[in-house]
This record gives structure tokens, sequence and C-alpha cells, in this order.
């Protein structure tokens, strides 16, 4: 069976990292198609997973118009010349698009409610849709499959994954400090459309109610002023969920980075305007995580005295609920891809 996966972001290689290796001892065909955003292609090189660059990100609403039709007719003849049994990917658009017109199936897993524009151009031509369960937006009826457990999970649960404290502080992790990490995003991918994050002024307010007792880590996607810049993190972006691991708390605009520190075991602050259902079942069930929608400063001073407040042990125990509550995800994938989404008992 030949396997196409597309990777559109970062986040997007870590998922496919250990399902694709899984494929690979099976016997399975395998092509990589990736895009050129943030370090997408850089983690696919140092991971030694061989890709083809399809296009790369462009700003703006017309720019990202404009290289969703590039990457629609690379795709395509990929698909043609390749002629893949079933492709999958996160978000999944141009797979959808060259799975409709060559035949091919299409898999799409996601977990983004708010992509509602991206969501509207792939969902009615994939040939299915799968999402975790706590996933609240609409999705195809009887195209659709669901699973107990966050994508952050193929990649981060055991025994997949170990936070090594060595490589932690080779990466900026403070040996004899409680270290917390701040995440900035740039918020210019399209289901970001609208959205605005936290203001220098109230990262800096953050970062002093945290105090001086504790090393801040800021990783951010945007330039940072010169007063905190000596918190940035200079880090191996590959090595960064070592550091995650061994942190006492995470605050940031990335629900993706707060969902890896619940599944970690480590308390998350997710701070922005709209929600994911994933950050909001692992608040509601398992307590990992806050979620804060107003970034005025009496609701930022809160998360981060809820922050400060929660112990090591009451972090362990909720994170040992969590993985006992869920499935292993990466075995999920390649199941799913395995049957070409035709799982029993799982429809939803």
């Amino acid at each position: 069976m030949r396997v196409l996966i597309d990777i559109g972001h970062p986040a997007h290689v870590h998922f496919f990292r250990r399902p694709a290796a899984l494929l690979r001892e099976r016997g399975y065909e395998l092509m990589v198609t990736s895009r050129h955003k943030e370090m997408a292609t850089d983690l696919l090189d140092a991971f030694g997973i061989p890709h083809a660059p399809l296009s790369a990100r462009r700003g703006g609403a017309f720019g990202l118009l404009r290289e969703l039709c590039e990457r629609d007719l690379r795709m395509l003849r990929v698909v043609g010349g390749w002629r893949p049994d079933v492709m999958a990917a996160i978000g999944g658009i141009s797979i959808a698009h060259a799975g409709l017109l060559s035949r091919a199936r299409s898999l799409v897993f996601y977990d983004t409610e708010n992509a509602t524009l991206q969501n509207a151009l792939t969902y009615p031509f994939a040939s299915l849709v799968i999402v975790p369960r706590c996933y609240t937006a609409w999705t195809p009826r009887r195209r659709t499959l669901r699973y107990a457990g966050y994508q952050e999970l193929s990649y981060l649960r055991p025994p997949y994954f170990s936070a090594d404290r060595a490589i932690a502080i080779a990466n900026g992790l403070s040996p004899n400090r409680p270290t917390y990490l701040l995440r900035l995003v740039s918020w210019n991918a399209s289901h970001d459309i609208g959205e605005r994050g936290l203001s220098w002024d109230a990262v800096r307010r953050v970062c002093a109610q945290l105090g001086s007792a504790v090393h801040v880590l800021i990783s951010s996607e945007a330039a940072l002023p010169a007063d905190l810049r000596p918190s940035g993190y200079a880090g191996d972006p590959a090595q960064i969920h070592h550091v995650m691991g061994h942190c006492a708390g995470f605050f940031g605009e990335s629900a993706t980075m707060a969902s890896e520190c619940a599944v970690l075991g480590v308390p998350a602050v997710y701070a922005a305007l709209t929600g994911r259902g994933y950050t909001d079942e692992q608040e509601s069930r398992y307590g990992l995580v806050k979620n804060v929608r107003s970034l005025a400063a009496a609701s930022l001073d809160g998360a981060v005295d809820w922050l400060l407040a929660f112990s090591a042990e009451d972090a362990r125990t909720r994170r040992q609920q969590l993985l006992d509550d869920t499935c292993d995800v990466a075995e999920f994938v390649v199941r799913a891809i395995e049957t070409r989404g035709e799982l029993d008992g799982q429809r939803g």
C-alpha cells in the first residue's frame, strides 16, 4: 500500500513522526510532502524524514489564497504521478481536494474548531474527518471518526517520549530554579484571522508576577523587544519538548503547546480570545489547563496565581489520569491509515 503524508506545520511533523516510522516498519511505501512554514522542513530534516516541499507560507489573506492554489495544483500532480492508495494530513485541505479529483482516499485529522474557512474548504471533500472526542464544531455526518485523546499524545505519550533533564538543561532549563515557559505566536495562520494576542506590556506583567525567584524562557515567533530578549529561548527547537517536560508551568498563546504541557503533566495557561475543545476538556476533565478568554490584567494575574499554586505531585496524578483515559494515538493513526478509516465502533 502507498501512503502519502502531507506536512504543513511544525506540529504536524511531531504528530506523524511515530506513525510514519511504524508504517515503514510494516512495509508500506511512504511519501511525505511538506510546506516551508516556521521550522517544519527543518524538523523533517533533523529527524531524517525525506520530503518534497510543495509551497511556502505567504502573509495575509491574499497570500494564503495564492499559496493554496499553488499547493493544490502541485499536490494534484504528485498524486497523479505517484498514485497513493491513501493520504493523511492535519488540516488536509490539499489532500482533500486532490483526493476528490484523483479518487485517492483522504484522511483529514484536525482539532481546531475556529478554523472555519479552512474547514469549510476541506471537510466537504475529505473521505474521512478524524477528530478528538472533545471536538465541538461541525463535521460531516457519516464521514467522521472520533478518538479518545489529543493529537499531542501521538508523540508525547510514554513510551514514545520521556523528557530528559540533561537535554532540557542544555537547552535553557534552569538546573536550580523553577522554569516557566512563555509562548507567543505570530497570528498569521488561516485560523488566526481576526485574532490578537498578548501585548508586550502584558508579557512583561506576566514575567513580573512570576517573580525573580523563577527562571522564565520566552519562545516567540515574533522578535522580542530588547528588554525581553535575554529571556528568549535559544535552545534547539527540536529539543523543546524535553524543556517543557521539566518546566514548572506554561503560559502562552499556543493551544498546541498548552496541550503538549498538559499531556506531559505540566500545568498550562492558554491565553487567547477563542478556545479549543481539547484545552477545554483538559481543564474540565483533568484540571491541567486554565483557559483564559480575557486578556485583561485581572484575568492574567489570576491565571499566573493559579500556575504558581500548582504542585508537582498534583500535576503527576492528573497526568496519569489523562493517560489512563486516552488511547495510543500513534497506533490509532496507523490503524486508521491501514484500514483507510474503516474502523469498527469508532464512528461519531
